[in-house]
């Protein structure tokens, strides 16, 4: 694949990510948002300190959550994109578009689900301040090691399918990436502190809401992008059909 081709791909996966993002912040907008209404409103009412509002609510929840959402889903295509570019022909023989239905979802799964699992998300008040840095990097330490078990596990199925077979290989692959996100399960620390009086239904709301936002942006990423990288990898058939139109139109001398 040379530079053009990547760059055009580039291009295209974060104007997926734009479009993607779009879609994740009307999720966001009508199912986030109102919980996160209801933890502030638990967590003033359970604070005596009062202080001053930098920043309104309604700017949190309107410009600020439009721009962090698109921000992070422009970055989120071109991170996306180029991870495409290299997956493309090592995970099979796939054409443009399964194979970002396939990237989007084994991203899906390494990125945000397995590392949701061990850490869910949490509205406002829930956590202590002074363990925000602790959580931080438990989250992100997660993350990162489901990502790596997930390229782990694709080179160990492709490694073993000359000699398994490509369906028993994919079995044993599969059995290795759970016995290693089980052990990392239990060898890291879990994170509860959820206070003893705040609602349960809506923690599990609000952590609905936040899996709805991200299966939202990463499905769309993978319909959107797989339609933008199949004219760039395969402008054949629309070549052919213009070159059809040509021939109509040019007269035939006789």
């Amino acid at each position: 694949m040379n530079s053009a081709t990547v760059r055009n791909l580039l291009v295209r996966g974060m104007l997926a990510g734009l479009a993607a993002g779009l879609l994740a912040l009307v999720v966001a907008y009508f199912l986030g948002e109102p919980r996160v209404d209801s933890a502030i409103a638990y967590e003033e009412s359970h604070s005596h300190e009062h202080g001053m509002e930098v920043v309104s609510r309604t700017m949190q929840s309107t410009g600020g959550l439009a721009t962090g959402v698109l921000v992070y889903g422009v970055a989120f295509g071109g991170i996306a994109a180029l991870a495409y570019c290299f997956a493309l022909g090592r995970i099979g023989r796939f054409g443009p578009r399964a194979s970002a239905l396939l990237l989007a979802a084994a991203g899906l799964l390494a990125v945000y689900v397995v590392p949701f699992l061990k850490y869910p998300a949490n509205p406002p008040s829930v956590g202590e301040p002074d363990t925000i840095g602790k959580r931080t990097t438990l989250y992100f330490l997660m993350m990162v090691l489901s990502v790596l078990l997930a390229v782990a596990t694709v080179i160990l199925g492709k490694r073993l399918a000359p000699r398994l077979g490509n369906w028993n290989a994919t079995l044993a692959a599969g059995a290795f990436f759970l016995l290693a996100i089980g052990l990392a399960y239990g060898f890291l620390p879990a994170v509860n502190e959820v206070p003893k009086d705040f609602s349960a239904s809506l923690i599990w709301q609000f952590r609905l809401a936040a899996l709805a936002i991200q299966l939202t942006l990463w499905t769309a990423f993978g319909l959107i992008f797989g339609v933008l990288a199949e004219r760039v990898l395969s402008p054949k058939p629309a070549k052919a059909a213009e070159k059809r139109a040509e021939a109509r139109a040019t007269p035939v001398a006789r």
